[in-house]
C-alpha cells in the first residue's frame, strides 16, 4: 500500500471511530472532503511501458483522463536524455512515444536531440564575417541579411528551418506587416538567406534541411507569386545626367575632399564596370599595351572568387582612368557604400527617380551596340561570357553614340581629384 493509500485509510478509521451524533455533521462533510481529494490526486497507473518509454494515467479535477508520456535514457547509470509530453488519447501517447524510440534509437540521435541550435541570426553574423575575408561584400546583400537577421526570423534555430517557415517568411515580408515588398524582392531576401544555409550546412555543419529553401520557392511558385528579379530597362537621359553632374560638381565646389563623383559616374557609363568592380580596380591592374583592366573577382553564377577577367577600356575610360591621381593603390579608393549613398542622395535631391547606379552599366553596354559593336567586341568590354547573360543589358534607342559631343566629358576628365576622401 501505498503512503497516500495508508493516509487515507487512517482517516477513514479515524471518522468510524468517533462517529457520533454531534460529531456527524462534521465529520460528514470532511469525509466528502477526503474523498474528492482521492479522487483528485488518485495514484497513476502504468499503461505502457518500455526501454526507453513510461506511459502513466492521470485522473484531472473534472473526472477526465490524460495520459503522460515520459522518455528517459540511462547510460552507465546516468541520465543521458529525458523529454516528456501530455496527450489526451491513449492511442495518440503510445503512438508518440514509439515514435520518439525510433527516432532515439538512430546513430547519433541523442546527441541531436541534446544539441543547442544556432540562430539564423548567428549564421548570418558569421556569414558576414566569413565570406569578408574572400571578398566584399555588396551593399545590397549586407544590408538585406541585417534585416533578415533582425525580423522574427533571426530568433529560430538552425534545424526548424523548413519550407514552410520560409513560405510563411516570403508571405510575411510581402504583406503590410512586413513592409509590403514585392515578389521579386522577397525572392532576393530568399536568394541572399539561401546562400547563408548552404554555407552553415556544408562548412559549418550546421543542421539546416537542404531541401527547404527549394522546396518554399516551389510552394511560392505554386501560390503564383514570381520570385524572379525583373530585368530593367531603365537607362539615364541626357537630362538626367545633366542633373546629376551639376549637383555633383557644386558638392566638390564646397568641399574639394568628397567622393569625386562625375569620374565614378562617367568611368561606369564608358567602361560598364560594376560598382565594386569600380572600387576594387588597382593601378597595377591596368595593360597599358592592350589598353585593358584586370577586373578581379567578376561577378559570375558559377565563380566569383578567383575569376579574374581582362576587360578592353574604351578610349573614353582609359582617359578617365589616366586622369586620377597615383596616390595609393585603387584608381578609385572609394568605399562602394559610400558611392551608393551619394548617388542615392543626389538622384533624390535633383528629382530623378528610379535610377539605380547599376543602370549606368545597361546604358554602357548598350550605348556600345548602338554604335553598331559587334557581340564579342561588346563582351571584351563587359566581359560577359555569352550572349544570354548579355541580351539582359541590351536595351537599344537607335543607332549612333550620342555622347559623341558630350559636353560633360572633358570636364570630367579636366577636373582635379583631392583624395581626402578615401578609405584606408
Amino acid at each position: 500500500m501505498t503512503a497516500q493509500g495508508a493516509w487515507f485509510l487512517a482517516c477513514s478509521l479515524i471518522l468510524r471511530s468517533f462517529r457520533s451524533t454531534c460529531f456527524v455533521p462534521i465529520f460528514g462533510v470532511l469525509g466528502r472532503f477526503y474523498q474528492a481529494l482521492g479522487t483528485m490526486y488518485q495514484p497513476t497507473d502504468d499503461v505502457y511501458q518500455s526501454q526507453m518509454a513510461t506511459i502513466r494515467t492521470r485522473k484531472k479535477a473534472d473526472g477526465s483522463t490524460s495520459y503522460l508520456v515520459q522518455i528517459r535514457i540511462n547510460r552507465d547509470k546516468v541520465t543521458v536524455y529525458q523529454e516528456s509530453q501530455t496527450f489526451a488519447r491513449k492511442q495518440a501517447a503510445v503512438a508518440w512515444a514509439k515514435r520518439r524510440e525510433t527516432e532515439l534509437s538512430e546513430p547519433g540521435a541523442i546527441e541531436r536531440a541534446n544539441r543547442v541550435g544556432h540562430t539564423v541570426k548567428q549564421m548570418i553574423d558569421r556569414y558576414l564575417v566569413e565570406a569578408e575575408k574572400a571578398r566584399p561584400l555588396g551593399e545590397t546583400k549586407r544590408r538585406t541579411l541585417n534585416a533578415i537577421k533582425n525580423s522574427y526570423l533571426g530568433e529560430m534555430v538552425d534545424s526548424d528551418i523548413s519550407q514552410q517557415v520560409l513560405v510563411d517568411y516570403a508571405l510575411w515580408r510581402m504583406s503590410p506587416a512586413g513592409g509590403g515588398i514585392k515578389p521579386q524582392t522577397a525572392g532576393n531576401d530568399l536568394a541572399h538567406l539561401g546562400s547563408v544555409l548552404s554555407l552553415a550546412r556544408a562548412a559549418w555543419e550546421y543542421e539546416i534541411n537542404p531541401q527547404a529553401m527549394p522546396d518554399a520557392r516551389l510552394v511560392l511558385k505554386r501560390l503564383g507569386y514570381n520570385m524572379k528579379s525583373r530585368e530593367r530597362d531603365r537607362r539615364p537621359t541626357l537630362e538626367e545626367l545633366d542633373k546629376v553632374l551639376e549637383h555633383f560638381f557644386e558638392m566638390i565646389a564646397r568641399r574639394p575632399t568628397v567622393i569625386h563623383m562625375p569620374k565614378v559616374v562617367a568611368f561606369a557609363i564608358f567602361s560598364t564596370r560594376r560598382m565594386d568592380e569600380i572600387a576594387r580596380i588597382l593601378w597595377e591592374d591596368l595593360d597599358d599595351h592592350r589598353q585593358a583592366v584586370k577586373v578581379r573577382d567578376m561577378k559570375n553564377p558559377g565563380q566569383k572568387i578567383g575569376n579574374d577577367v581582362w576587360c578592353h577600356l574604351p578610349d573614353e575610360a582609359w582617359a578617365i582612368v589616366q586622369s586620377m591621381p597615383r596616390q595609393c593603390a585603387e584608381i578609385f579608393p572609394y568605399n562602394t557604400d559610400s558611392i551608393g549613398t551619394a548617388w542615392s542622395r543626389a538622384c533624390k535631391m535633383v528629382g530623378v527617380e528610379d535610377l539605380h547606379f547599376h543602370d549606368l552599366r545597361h546604358e554602357g553596354v548598350s550605348r556600345l551596340f548602338e554604335m553598331d559593336w559587334d557581340i564579342p567586341r561588346v563582351s571584351s568590354v563587359s566581359g560577359h561570357r555569352d550572349w544570354n547573360s548579355l541580351r539582359r543589358y541590351t536595351h537599344l534607342r537607335g543607332r549612333g553614340d550620342r555622347y559623341v559631343e558630350w559636353g560633360w566629358l572633358e570636364r570630367i576628365i579636366q577636373a582635379p581629384v583631392t583624395l581626402g576622401a578615401r578609405v584606408e
